[in-house]
């Protein structure tokens, strides 16, 4: 049985998460307790050596990790990842996009927000982030103007990728009403079947509030 590592309030793993509940896949999940150290641990960081979650390891004992990546891998041959090159490729462009200017931007001022981090970082740095934060959702608004999901017709992982933390947007301290083409892919993305409405906030855990070592 597939073996995913997890922390339940990160948004990168809800992404793995929610594509193993859409094939239903059974896995067995191993929660990394990642603000007390557990990320930086000699046995964990061979399965994942950036410490951080999520990763996998497969029956056979291989592993992998970052998000994205493992998305790519748990949905080929399945109906979340385009057999033609080109369509694969498109999906390819929307996960690079979502690592480079949503979940290093939104996803970053979500979590300083969020575990009490924001006063303590430069304000230049915050300024910055919203800039991008605005950039990104403003690509993804007319983007959306032109089709229901990011890569086509069709609801792939980069639809999955992208909802992780670009819907959680508000938290982050963007206001979505002037983006509605975005708001209704949101809606759309939550109506597909099997949706993983469940998401955790990082009030579960009470490590949470100290800095990532």
């Amino acid at each position: 049985m597939l073996t995913l590592y997890d922390y339940l309030p990160s948004q990168n793993g809800w992404k793995v998460r929610q594509l193993l509940q859409h094939l239903g896949t059974p896995y067995h999940s191993v929660q990394i307790s990642i603000f007390e150290g557990e990320g930086q641990t000699a046995d964990y960081l061979r399965i994942n050596p950036t410490g951080t979650v999520p990763a996998i390891r497969l029956e056979d004992g291989r592993v992998l990790g970052e998000s994205n990546a493992i998305l790519a891998y748990l949905a080929e041959g399945t109906p979340y990842l385009p057999a033609d090159a080109f369509g694969r490729a498109k999906v390819l462009q929307w996960l690079c996009f979502e690592q480079e200017r949503v979940e290093s931007v939104i996803g970053s001022l979500r979590f300083w927000t969020l575990t009490g981090k924001l006063p303590n970082r430069p304000q230049a740095l915050i300024d910055l982030k919203r800039r991008q934060g605005q950039r990104a959702l403003g690509i993804l608004e007319s983007e959306l103007a032109t089709r229901p999901f990011l890569a086509g017709d069709s609801y792939t992982i980069a639809d999955i990728a992208m909802f992780a933390y670009a819907s959680r947007a508000e938290e982050a301290g963007f206001a979505l009403e002037p983006y509605p083409q975005f708001r209704a892919w949101i809606a759309r993305v939550e109506g597909q079947p099997g949706f993983l409405a469940t998401m955790y906030a990082y009030s579960i855990d009470p490590y949470a509030s100290k800095e990532l070592r």
